[in-house]
Parts: structure tokens; sequence; C-alpha cells
């Protein structure tokens, strides 16, 4: 059996930004890429102001053929109960998601050790943690000292170790061919008929993709009905769906919400509960509970109270976006907004 002094659990923005922070620190560091090929978490794959700040603060440049066309200046807010319809200005990076997250990975050092498996179970053990993995059918496992769950809102580790209420949405989203005739936008939608949260639509390089989060239960038939809804309305025209994408994603309400770990481990990135409550952007928070830990692990002594202590600020940030979300997403508030145009742009016709 393999022994590890830190094993990361996941390869998303929060993994991939921890391995490269940490394993050139010394230690054996193993890298659990556990996302299949081809395929990368359903979401509208922006670069939000507050992920693109994140990145600068490491001297990061991203490579070009990783950003996809047509660029966003805008954002097409759509209240579909009420008909309005406001612009407001945005400054998002369009870009394609799962080379995104694959350029992250590569920059960590080759000394991390990194491992196209699946974590199934981790049990506790003398020194630290077994870990079973699966890979191409095949299980086998590994130990390590510390465990870190970088493995999103259905983490291993946190179900396992840390499993709470933490509310949660079933986010769907398919992708279309672009029609020909067609005028690239970037939208967000409410319609409470069908989705107490929102739903999204943007184009990326001829495709065009619609979707959303919703209450797990007939989540599928919610979204169906909602596109029914919005069929040929504010230029949404659905044709045959190329593929479907699915994930559970976290909603914050809380601070009992946010888990950073004990007895060896940790929880970084959304399986922490460190996403936005109000636009689900989780980039942002992934690198900063990522750096935040890896500096914690780097200072040595009590490293829980040390990482706890270093993330203080982004929980109350997720708990101020909690109050943010009452604005957009209580109906009342949100047409008080939005008719009173509140912020909005208006565009030359």
């Amino acid at each position: 059996m393999d022994n590890y002094d830190i094993a990361i659990v996941g390869a998303g923005p929060a993994g991939s930004t921890l391995a490269r922070l940490i394993g050139s620190r010394g230690g054996k560091v193993l890298l659990i890429d556990g996302a299949s090929e081809g395929k990368c978490k359903p979401c509208g794959g922006l670069l939000a102001p507050d992920a693109q700040k994140a990145l600068a603060s490491f001297d990061l440049t991203l490579p070009k053929d990783i950003l996809v066309d047509p660029q966003i200046f805008s954002v097409k807010t759509i209240d579909l109960e009420k008909d309005l319809v406001r612009y407001y200005s945005r400054f998002y990076l369009n870009m394609d998601r799962e080379k995104f997250d694959r350029w992250l990975i590569s920059l960590a050092p080759e000394s991390v050790e990194r491992l196209r498996a699946r974590c199934v179970a981790i049990e506790p053990s003398e020194g630290g943690y077994v870990l079973s993995l699966r890979r191409e059918g095949s299980l086998f496992q590994i130990k390590s000292r510390l465990v870190v769950g970088a493995d999103g809102a259905n983490s291993i580790v946190r179900r396992s170790f840390f499993p709470s209420k933490i509310m949660y949405y079933i986010s769907i989203q398919q992708w279309f061919a672009a029609l020909e005739d067609s005028n690239p936008f970037y939208s967000c939608i409410f319609d409470p008929v069908t989705s107490e949260s929102c739903s999204w639509s943007i184009h990326k390089d001829g495709y065009f993709i619609y979707g959303g989060s919703f209450l797990p239960q007939n989540c599928r038939q919610l979204f169906e009905k909602q596109k029914e809804r919005i069929e040929g309305k504010y230029g949404f025209r659905f044709g045959e769906a190329l593929k479907t994408e699915a994930c559970k994603v976290y909603r914050p309400r809380r601070m009992a919400d946010f888990k950073t770990g004990k007895n060896g481990l940790f929880l970084i990135g959304e399986a922490a509960g460190f996403i936005s409550p109000s636009s689900f952007e989780g980039i942002s928070s992934a690198i900063l509970s990522a750096k935040a830990l890896a500096d914690a692990i780097c200072e040595g002594g009590n490293i829980h109270a040390s990482y706890r202590r270093k993330t203080a600020r982004l929980r109350l940030k997720m708990l101020i976006k909690c109050v943010k979300r009452l604005f957009m997403y209580v109906p009342f508030l949100r047409h008080l907004v939005m008719k009173l145009g509140l912020l909005s742009i208006k565009l030359d016709s």
C-alpha cells in the first residue's frame, strides 16, 4: 500500500490550486482526479471578476486557447413570471471549463503525483486514513496522513465525516447547436413557477447552452417545463439537445453550513460550503480556500485552527451574499429592483 503525507480528493480549481501551492514544499502529495474524460461541472463556464482577481493574486495569465467566443459585457436578466427584462453590465471571461480545469492541474509541480481514479471510501487508520480508490474497474487502497476533500458538493470526505443539512440543488445543463441567425447573449432567468433558484444561457463557439438549478424532487421535469415556458420568447429557441449534464450544487445559508475539517481531514472549495449563495460562483472561493489551507500547512502548528482563522473573511463574505440573494430570489424584492431599473443599463436600438 502506497503511503502519502497529503491526499487531495478532487482536482478541480480547489484541489489543483492546493497541489500547486504545497507540491514543492516537501512531503509526498497525491492529487486524485475523479473527473471523467470530456466531462466537467455543469455551469456557465464564465470566469467572474472575483475569480479573475484570485488568479491575478498569483500573477497567473490565462492561455488564450481557454477562451471561447463570444466574450461577455452584459447579462440579460429575465423575470419570466412578470415578463420583465433588464440588462446589467458584467465583465466575465467566457471560457472552456474543461480546458480551464486541465490548465490549473498542469500548473502543479512534477513532485505531485496525479492519479485518475475515484475515491469510494475513506476509513480512519493508525497515523492517518486509508482511501479506497477505483480505477478502470479495479479497486485498490492508499494511505495518507492528511486527507483534503476538494471534491465539490458530492464530497465523499464531507459525506463520510461531516454530514450536515446544507441546502442543495440539482444543476442541469444542456448543449445545443447554435442557430445561424441567433444573436449570441448571456442571460440569467428567474421563473418561480419551476424553480426558486435561477437558470442561465450562454453561447460558446457555435453552441448554445441552457441550464438551471432546481430542487431535487422532479428536477428534470421542472427543467423541461421551464424550457417549454421560455421557448420562442426573448430569443430562446431550442433544437435537439446534443448532451445533458447534471450535478449537485450547494447553497449555504448559515455559518454552520461551512465545514473546514478536523482530525487530519480538511475541506476546501464547495466541499467546505464555499460557494456564492447568490450567483453559485465557486471558482474564486475554491482558489482562496486552497491558498488559506496551503498557508496553514506550510506554517505548521495547529493547522486546523490556522485554516479556520484564515477563512473567517471568506465565510463572512458568503453570509453577506445570503443577504444579496434576497434581492435576487424573493419575487417581490426582485420585481421592485427590476421595475425601478436599479443599476441596469439601456441598450441603443
